[in-house]
């Protein structure tokens, strides 16, 4: 019995060896008979922003996966699998790519495929050229543009010039050595041959300075409008060979309409107004008489350091020299300030005045060293001058103004010609007559004027009225009373708390004030601080 079992398990342990022994399956026919790839071609697709970046799609059939050789002169190929796309960035310019395919056995295929990689020019070029504020001899250039990579300037002074080179947001600065006029040339690059140029003509000379004739090549007029002004270089309209500046004041231009006598850099020197020697010329040529000019000066770095002040033309169609006392400030304005750095001068012509199309010349701007007396009536007003119409009275209220002989040349009046003032019979209580003078009374010294009258009458009221020659409404008057009959007395007007920048320029005088007239004449002499 034992003996069967120990058979039995023999038998089960010879079976199960026989039944685990490995069998091994060397049939080789697929792998040996792989397809070589076909149909092998390649996608391109360039990116439009001329970064130069493509991208490269290999495509075929049987390729498991393909080498791309980009013909730049990159050594090493991108290996990619079937579907999958390659990228690489490119200059501008024709390549030869080759694409080669591996099936899963090895086996290759090849193609190789012209790609042309153009570049678009830049697009929406912009170029900034502008004058240094601290040297009219130097420019700064920036630019900006579309699909651009780099830019180069020429500044157009020297022979076989190398060009400066430059990106976008970078600003770049020449300096020239000599006045003259010069062809900026701005070129951008796309990063290949497709270039876009700009090119500008601009005029140097020396930074303006005073005084200013128009004349000298060497000095940069370029003149700055505003408020709807527009200046340009003209001919004297009387004398063909003479540089002046032509302004004209256009239909709605503002009031305060006016030319910077150069550029925002002004004058290269001070202008050193004193208030012993306060005073510019202009030569100005206007289209008619008793239009309002305004002359203002100012640091050109802080415009609130300024002074201004004003002349009325006197003739139509003519030269003329009008002479700006900065002591006589514009009404509302600041009072001069010598202490200031004034280097910078604006004109405003007819100020005041909605442009209406009105056409100036100007000429010789100057600073007069040394004060000159005003032309025409001024203070001390005596009656004595013999030129024709020098004391032209204009009367209101049935009262009339002659220069008359003296009615007693006695006592404190001995001059032979004096004022005589007429209130015929019946004329109003306000009844007087004035005289214009060349430029405002200046009270920086004193504010009492005096004047001498003889009377046939003791106790009547003698008016003295100062006006603002452009605006009426801007005066101050003063009483005094005379206390004798026909004969000379000085009477005294104090004029408290009188603004100088006012521009009193007009002297009223009334005699019997606020009574009717009774046909008597008055006289008067010597008006004077």
């Amino acid at each position: 019995m034992k003996a069967l079992k120990f058979l039995i398990a023999i038998t089960i342990l010879i079976t199960t060896f026989v039944s685990c022994k490995k069998t091994v399956n060397e049939d080789l026919s697929l792998v040996e008979t792989g397809v070589i790839p076909t149909k092998l071609n390649a996608l391109f697709t360039i990116t439009q922003d001329n970064s130069g970046l493509v991208s490269i799609l290999p495509n075929g059939e049987a390729g498991a996966y393909y080498e791309i050789y980009f013909g730049d002169g990159t050594a090493a190929p991108a290996k990619v699998n079937a579907g999958v796309a390659a990228t690489h960035t490119y200059t501008e310019g024709t390549f030869n790519v080759r694409i080669v395919a591996h099936d899963v056995t090895g086996k290759t295929a090849e193609i190789t495929k012209p790609l042309t990689v153009t570049f678009r020019a830049p697009e929406n070029l912009v170029v900034t050229i502008t004058p240094d504020p601290l040297n009219s001899f130097k420019l700064n250039v920036t630019a900006t543009a579309l699909y651009e990579t780099f830019f180069k300037v020429y500044f157009g002074d020297v022979p076989s010039e190398v060009p400066l080179q430059f990106n976008e947001g970078t600003t770049v600065s020449h300096t020239y050595t000599t006045s003259g006029t010069f062809t900026v040339r701005v070129v951008a690059f796309s990063g290949g041959a497709a270039t876009v140029t700009y090119t500008q003509v601009v005029s140097l000379a020396n930074q303006i300075n005073h005084p200013v004739t128009f004349d000298n090549p060497i000095y940069d007029y370029t003149m700055t409008d505003f408020g709807g002004n527009i200046s340009a270089d003209a001919f004297d309209p009387t004398l063909a060979t003479n540089k002046v500046k032509k302004v004209t004041k256009p239909n709605g231009a503002e009031v305060w309409a006016g030319t910077t006598i150069g550029t925002a850099l002004g004058f290269v020197n001070r202008i050193p107004v004193t208030l012993a020697a306060s005073q510019m010329s202009v030569r100005v040529y206007s289209p008619a008489a008793g239009l309002k000019i305004r002359l203002k000066i100012e640091d050109h770095n802080d415009n609130t350091k300024s002074v201004e002040t004003d002349k009325l033309t006197t003739v139509a169609n003519a030269w003329e020299t009008l002479v700006f006392d900065f002591i006589n400030q514009s009404t509302g304005t600041a009072a001069l300030n010598p202490s200031y750095f004034f280097d910078k001068a604006s004109i405003f012509f007819d100020f005041g005045t909605v442009g209406s199309g009105k056409i100036f010349y100007f000429d010789d701007v100057k600073y007069l060293t040394t004060n000159v007396a005003p032309t025409g009536l001024s203070l001390p007003i005596d009656f004595q001058s013999t030129v024709a119409n020098f004391y032209p009275f204009t009367n209101f209220g049935n009262a009339t103004s002659v220069v008359a002989n003296n009615p007693s040349a006695s006592g404190i009046n001995t001059s032979t010609k004096v004022g005589a003032l007429t209130k015929a019979t019946g004329s109003e209580v306000w009844a007087g007559s004035f005289l214009d003078l060349a430029s405002p009374i200046n009270f920086t010294a004193t504010n009492v004027i005096k004047m001498k009258v003889y009377s046939p009458q003791s106790g009547i009221v003698v008016r003295l009225k100062l006006e603002n020659l452009a605006n009426g409404g801007i005066f101050v008057e003063r009483d005094a009373t005379t206390t004798v009959a026909n004969a000379w007395q000085e009477l005294t007007y104090t004029f408290n708390g009188v603004v100088n920048s006012n521009n009193y320029q007009r002297v009223v005088v009334f005699f019997n004030f606020g009574n009717a007239g009774t046909g008597l004449t008055y006289y008067f002499d010597d008006i004077k601080q």
